[in-house]
């Protein structure tokens, strides 16, 4: 089983609850300025969690789709979601199962570089292009590789409640591995593994370029702060749907390396 099939469970809710519901309006207020949406919009949440953006942005006056893998996190999602004003579906960011294209789709909080090769993260981007109008916007929200290779905390250890939670940080090969231990009075302790490709913006721009999207403005913080690629927290890229054919994207370099 691949580590985010196991890694996203009810565990993580305790472990990432400083993620609360303020910092998501806070950053939801600044990702709608930036994509210059209208209201009324449809947009996916690509990789929603357990809904937090999801949630904002409706109570903003969008209509949201939120899409994850995880059947505990949309589970949390629908339960904070009452009055079942979102649609929350279960699904493969690789293989995304609508009919229908949206106004936007934003991908936050790191939720991209996931799988061991290449050529499904890149299927990702191809994805966000295939399920966009024309003209529509999009938004990934990535780590910045040079900020966290620099700055990585190889252990840090905290309680939530009952828990004891452990977590070891290190870089193997081109990725960044974080490795989470819950110790719990009278139960199992607990082990699950993180990692993400550590792609850096010229890899993105391949991709994009190997695509009908663009790259419109690349950020370095959710105050909208130039991106600076050694002193920014962040790599946020925003950006349209230019509708380029898929066939003259089949002369790009990407699709030359990934798929030759």
């Amino acid at each position: 089983m691949a580590w985010y099939e196991q890694s996203f469970g009810k565990d993580y809710l305790t472990v990432y609850r400083h993620r609360d519901e303020t910092r998501a309006e806070e950053e939801v207020r600044r990702i709608c300025g930036w994509l210059e949406l209208p209201v009324g919009a449809e947009v996916l949440d690509l990789c929603c969690g357990m809904g937090r953006h999801s949630m904002a942005l409706h109570a903003l006056g969008y209509r949201v789709t939120g899409l994850d893998l995880s059947e505990a996190l949309l589970a949390e999602a629908r339960v904070r979601d009452a009055r079942s004003q979102i649609e929350w579906v279960k699904g493969d960011m690789r293989r995304l199962p609508f009919a229908r294209p949206f106004d936007a789709i934003v991908n936050l909080f790191t939720s991209f570089g996931y799988f061991d090769d290449d050529a499904d993260n890149f299927q990702v981007v191809r994805e966000i292009d295939r399920h966009l109008k024309p003209g529509g916007k999009w938004m990934i929200d990535f780590l910045n590789p040079d900020f966290v290779v620099s700055n990585l905390v190889p252990c840090s250890e905290r309680v939530e409640g009952n828990l004891s939670i452990r977590e070891e940080r290190s870089l193997a090969e081109d990725r960044v591995v974080k490795r989470i231990t819950i110790a719990e009075k009278n139960r199992d302790v607990r082990r699950y593994r993180e990692q993400v490709r550590l792609y850096r913006l010229p890899d993105f721009e391949n991709m994009v370029a190997a695509t009908g999207l663009s790259i419109d403005r690349v950020y370095g913080d959710y105050h909208g702060r130039p991106y600076d690629p050694l002193s920014s927290p962040r790599m946020i890229m925003v950006g349209h749907r230019t509708g380029i054919d898929e066939r003259q994207a089949a002369c790009y370099t990407l699709n030359r390396y990934y798929y030759e």
